[in-house]
């Protein structure tokens, strides 16, 4: 059974099977050998925003679930809340996101600390995810620092346009249905090219055609986006 701290719910299409790997090969292997328990410790993901680092830590947590205790703390959502969130989790596979958002804070840090050393004593895994490496991170106890970069540590990179297409098809056919070569690039060259952003809006635009039958043809898309309140980025 999956198990998610704090009532919170992983997305159904965050998995390893719609997750191109592109130029993150390595690091998609070494996430499906964390998922199954070939890869225990630290394991810490970087890069830019839209690279892919939350759909990696999702898909962890949806594979290890299958087996193990997993969690999935998205940190930038849970600061408000405290660093009591982090408390007793009892995961044998724990993905935190967002560690950008509490590093230089000792308090949030020694509970990340204190993760580490129980995935260490019981043999789990805990998947790490910020926009930085851990030698560039600012950190509060330089020990954690040290220890992370002793870790796994993945460089993710972002998707070019090409690559963009093809996970844009590739997330389209695992929701079974094909996306028009004119449409994708229609997209492309109307909205932020940013990964999440675009599977965002191709899975709300998926989800209009399945309700009106329709395809996703840019008449289509159009309509729905000006229903919506949504308008392209560009002219067009």
């Amino acid at each position: 059974m999956r198990q998610i701290p704090l009532g919170l719910r992983l997305p159904d299409r965050a998995v390893f099977t719609n997750f191109l790997p592109a130029r993150n090969t390595q690091a998609l292997q070494h996430a499906r050998g964390v998922a199954s328990g070939e890869h225990p410790g630290l394991t810490w993901l970087c890069g830019p925003a839209g690279a892919g680092k939350t759909h990696l830590l999702q898909a962890v947590c949806a594979a290890a679930s299958a087996r193990l205790r997993a969690g999935y703390v998205p940190l930038a959502e849970l600061v408000p809340l405290g660093v009591g969130v982090l408390e007793g989790l009892d995961l044998q596979c724990l993905c935190i996101d967002d560690i950008d958002a509490v590093a230089g804070n000792a308090a949030w840090e020694r509970a990340i600390f204190g993760l580490l050393h129980e995935a260490e004593e019981g043999g789990g895994g805990l998947v790490l995810a910020a926009r930085a490496p851990p030698a560039l991170v600012p950190w509060a106890l330089p020990d954690l620092g040290s220890r992370c970069a002793a870790g796994a540590v993945f460089q993710l990179r972002v998707l070019d346009e090409a690559e963009q297409q093809a996970a844009l098809q590739l997330r389209a056919r695992v929701r079974g249905f094909e996306l028009p070569e004119e449409t994708l690039q229609w997209l492309q060259r109307r909205f932020p090219r940013d990964m999440r952003a675009l599977y965002e809006l191709l899975d709300t635009l998926d989800e209009a055609a399945l309700a009106a039958q329709r395809r996703l043809t840019i008449p289509f898309i159009r309509e729905v986006l000006s229903a919506a309140g949504r308008a392209p980025g560009r002219d067009g």
